[in-house]
């Protein structure tokens, strides 16, 4: 029998069902929230809602019918359109609800975020995600999250439904996404150095499955160079995070130390070759093609069916 004093559980919203945001709604329907959902794609939202929920035309009509709301779009402008863009979430959020940003997003924009939601009565948690679209979909997403006590109140019980580690950086938004943006800067120099050594392998005669093989089991390996240059191995390109993203994110890494005057000479580098990948119109192709660039690199093909 259940306690009827127990507080019901909030209604949620997820706005962005790209790979992170369908994976995280699905997470949350799988902990039985009946969640709501919006996409510029009707067909994607639909297609979440026939497995149970609810799809809306808009992130206003979305808005008014949720406690918490979480957008999960590319960039702040994306972010400011779910917001104040044509029938935005910020004139239908109900006063006390929370929107939970979970882009990654200068911090100074964050912060000044807060402020402006605040003034019609809304929460704001700052909440950049981190682990890629299994984990979203798994419910074992890193969030680093920083807000009001009252916004952790009433979202709490969705994040951990979202996530396997909530990180609570502090009591106002901004630091979350600061965390993110070292987080950032470390996973694009990674990619770029994973794919710098496995061109050069490759081009020194190595056989790229050997090579794979030994640097996994030796020293020399990371996160991101297992599981990148597996979709180097298999000639698969499909965007589960794509070059660009690493254009707008170093980007935002390296405007983000520009007021501190400090020099990220790898940092910078390294988006240098995303640029480099974009330009020669890679950019839509997931991350790892950065190795792309190389020049005279036999890189594998895809494995026919």
């Amino acid at each position: 029998m259940s306690d009827r004093n127990e507080p019901a559980a909030p209604r949620v919203g997820v706005v962005g069902l790209g790979a992170m945001g369908l994976g995280m709604a699905r997470s949350l329907r799988t902990a039985g929230y009946d969640v709501g959902v919006h996409d510029l794609r009707p067909e994607t939202a639909a297609d979440f809602a026939r497995d149970g929920g609810t799809a809306f035309a808009t992130c206003g009509e979305l808005a008014a019918a949720v406690d918490v709301l979480v957008g999960v779009v590319v960039n702040a402008a994306q972010v400011e359109a779910v917001l104040f863009g044509a029938d935005g979430a910020a004139d239908r959020l109900r006063p006390g609800s929370v929107f939970v940003m979970c882009s990654t997003v200068d911090p100074g924009w964050s912060a000044a975020l807060e402020g402006r939601l605040a003034d019609r009565g809304v929460l704001y948690l700052d909440a950049p995600i981190s682990g890629g679209a299994a984990r979203a979909a798994s419910g074992e997403l890193t969030m680093m999250t920083s807000g009001s006590a009252g916004a952790y109140a009433l979202a709490d019980p969705v994040l951990e439904a979202m996530s396997s580690t909530v990180y609570r950086l502090g009591e106002r938004a901004g630091l979350g996404s600061k965390v993110k943006i070292v987080n950032q800067l470390l996973a694009g120099v990674h990619i770029a150095a994973a794919a710098e050594a496995m061109a050069l392998g490759i081009k020194a005669g190595v056989p790229a499955e050997a090579l794979y093989e030994v640097i996994t089991h030796s020293a020399g390996n990371s996160w991101m160079f297992e599981n990148r240059m597996a979709h180097v191995l298999a000639g698969d390109y499909t965007p589960l995070s794509a070059v660009d993203i690493f254009v707008k994110d170093l980007g935002l890494v390296l405007d983000s130390a520009r007021p501190e005057r400090f020099p990220l000479p790898l940092a910078a580098t390294a988006h240098q070759m995303f640029l480099q990948a974009s330009a020669s119109g890679l950019g839509a192709e997931d991350d790892s093609a950065v190795i792309k660039i190389f020049p005279g690199v036999d890189l594998p093909e895809p494995v026919e069916a």
